[in-house]
């Protein structure tokens, strides 16, 4: 692409530092090619930024036009207006330049910057004698061959209204995806500023509390960190994201107080760090292989670092994976305890079930399979078997051959009274009743 040798090449290093060169090349690229149509990346003042001459040149008419500088200031200004009507309403702007054809801009905004791709060059209409006389009223005074601006301008291409309308969208598309990406990177950095302005300040708070570090000391701080390694597994293992999460900012603190310049040794003890975690998922019920697997990834990661404050980075999302992927896997293991303790129920309901039994058969304990059957089902193991000793007995009194009695028996209640009172309150009448009604 060609670019401006001016002061706009800042703006343009630091777009590309937040998305990337290449993606900022192929995706304007991608849309002239494919719709034939020039696209241009230009500022809050007009100034081009990033253009798709190599792929698609101006028309003749513009070039025409452009070749005086007055007219390319016009074009600026146009291209001005366009900008700051575009990041406006936040949307396409389809708008008529100074020369009278059609374009339209996409707007651009990524912090404090403002710009907009800007397309077109295209007419809506025929050109009738009407417009060629106001093209040549708009290229008064510019030193250029009017005869031959007019001809150009009846070479146009002519686009109907809803063609417009669609490739403004679709360089909408384009912007935004150039936006998102520039945001998602920004997004980090954020991160990782904030990051290090907190590990940086207990840093600086430790170093002025600090005193002559005797072996003793030394000693202790090992110590120390073990201990906090050890608490980070037990709350790892237990679920606890937040704590996990503070508790793993201070040992980060702790790696960086004490080799704050040597990467290959932060990098070990991140890897450190990982293993624990790891094994703290696996603790927690977490599938080895898939565990190694995503350790895996993370080492490879890590390899790939050059600076401190991205090795903080990586150990919290490192942190965060492992978690949510603890958490995901114990919803699943507990969907598939659910299913089962159901099961069970509907094997055995005639039986005399107590929740030990129900625990003892999906190895769980009595507390722990309760509250997740409460929390999946929405009731509690007790009324889950009611009920489905209640369907039974539905099930069972629309048979002619079985009286009351019978039917309590066969459903799993010892008492006939009190599978009356049971089927009143869930059904609204009694079971001879619900009887009459049945046959």
């Amino acid at each position: 692409m060609n670019r401006v040798d001016s002061s706009q090449e800042k703006k343009i290093q630091w777009l590309e530092q937040l998305v990337g060169r290449n993606l900022l090349d192929k995706m304007l690229c991608s849309f002239s090619k494919s719709t034939g149509l020039k696209a241009i990346l230009v500022d809050n003042k007009g100034n081009t930024l990033i253009s798709t001459d190599h792929a698609i040149k101006d028309c003749n008419f513009c070039e025409m036009i452009r070749s005086d500088s007055n007219g390319a200031k016009k074009c600026q200004r146009s291209y001005a207006r366009a900008c700051t009507e575009a990041a406006k309403y936040g949307e396409p702007y389809i708008f008529r330049c100074h020369a009278g054809l059609i374009m339209w801009a996409a707007p651009i905004l990524l912090d404090q910057y403002v710009g907009s791709i800007i397309c077109g060059q295209v007419l809506m209409w025929e050109p009738e004698d009407y417009f060629l006389e106001e093209i040549e009223e708009m290229v008064s005074g510019l030193e250029i061959d009017v005869a031959a601006v007019k001809w150009s301008a009846a070479q146009l291409e002519i686009m109907s209204s809803d063609k417009v309308q669609a490739a403004a969208d679709l360089l909408f598309v384009v912007a935004n995806q150039i936006m998102q990406s520039g945001m998602t990177v920004l997004k980090q950095r954020r991160e990782i500023t904030a990051q290090q302005a907190r590990l940086a300040e207990e840093i600086q708070a430790r170093k002025r509390a600090e005193i002559a570090m005797s072996t003793v000391e030394s000693r202790n701080f090992s110590i120390n960190s073990l201990d906090k390694e050890h608490e980070l597994k037990t709350l790892v293992r237990n679920g606890d994201k937040p704590k996990s999460q503070r508790l793993l900012e201070k040992l980060l603190v702790d790696i960086l107080a004490k080799a704050p310049d040597n990467l290959d040794t932060l990098k070990t003890r991140m890897m450190e760090l990982a293993v624990i975690i790891s094994r703290a998922v696996v603790d927690g019920g977490a599938e080895l292989t898939e565990v190694l697997q995503l350790n895996s990834l993370f080492y490879k990661e890590l390899q790939d670092i050059n600076y401190p404050d991205e090795l903080c980075l990586w150990a919290k999302n490192m942190l965060e994976t492992f978690m949510n992927y603890s958490e995901t896997n114990k919803i699943q293991k507990n969907q598939q305890a659910i299913q089962k303790a159901a099961e069970f129920i509907h094997r055995n309901y005639r039986n005399k079930l107590t929740i030990e039994d129900i625990a003892q058969e999906v190895y769980l304990s009595p507390c722990y399979v309760s509250r997740i059957f409460k929390q999946g089902l929405g009731c509690t193991l007790m009324e889950y078997l009611t009920q489905v000793r209640v369907e039974q007995a539905k099930i069972m009194l629309k048979n002619p051959k079985y009286n009351v009695m019978q039917v309590a028996e066969e459903s799993g209640f010892e008492d006939p009274g009190y599978f009356t009172r049971v089927f009143k309150k869930l059904e609204g009448v009694t079971p001879s009743r619900f009887k009459q009604y049945a046959l």
